[in-house]
């Protein structure tokens, strides 16, 4: 996609390195067939919990929190108030899978994990990888065009510099 400001093409590129992350989600979870727990020394295994936890913790919740604060007021104030209902409703539900999935990430690094929990763990993970994928195209496809046209040069500027500081 081609936008013109550019917190719109941070956040899109922000979201297309999510879509890569969430294809491995894909491939690690459907791609063991149930082959749980990975052995003590699966180094993909470890990469791929750590990553998905600093994932969660810190890039989801940053990103979350900016649009919240700052996108999804001038949205409302703009007339757009049901986009940014929509999208912050879908937080919520994102939030709320994020949350156990790096709980339970974090015991499995620990090696703390019993198998049932290692069940709940794919489950939530295919779920978090479904509803943030269709949450970052739905993102890309209504709010960034909205806000390429919505903001002008010194607020994308302002608003752009205050992300990238954080």
């Amino acid at each position: 996609m081609d936008f013109q400001r550019q917190t719109s093409k941070r956040l899109y590129e922000e979201h297309a390195a999510t879509l890569q992350l969430l294809a491995r989600v894909e491939r690690v979870f459907t791609g063991r067939g149930g082959a749980y727990p990975p052995t003590a020394d699966d180094a993909d295994w470890a990469a791929f919990a750590r990553a998905m936890v600093s994932a969660i913790e810190v890039e989801v919740a940053r990103h979350f929190e900016f649009e919240e604060r700052e996108l999804f007021p001038r949205l409302e104030e703009a007339g757009d108030g049901d986009l940014a209902a929509l999208l912050d409703e879908e937080h919520v539900t994102i939030r709320a899978v994020a949350q156990p999935l790096a709980e339970l990430l974090r015991q499995a690094l620990a090696g703390g994990l019993q198998p049932q929990q290692w069940q709940t763990l794919k489950t939530l993970g295919l779920e978090f990888s479904e509803r943030l994928g269709s949450h970052a195209q739905k993102e890309d496809g209504a709010l960034l065009p909205v806000l390429d046209n919505l903001l002008d040069e010194d607020t994308d500027r302002e608003l752009f510099s205050a992300y990238a500081a954080a």
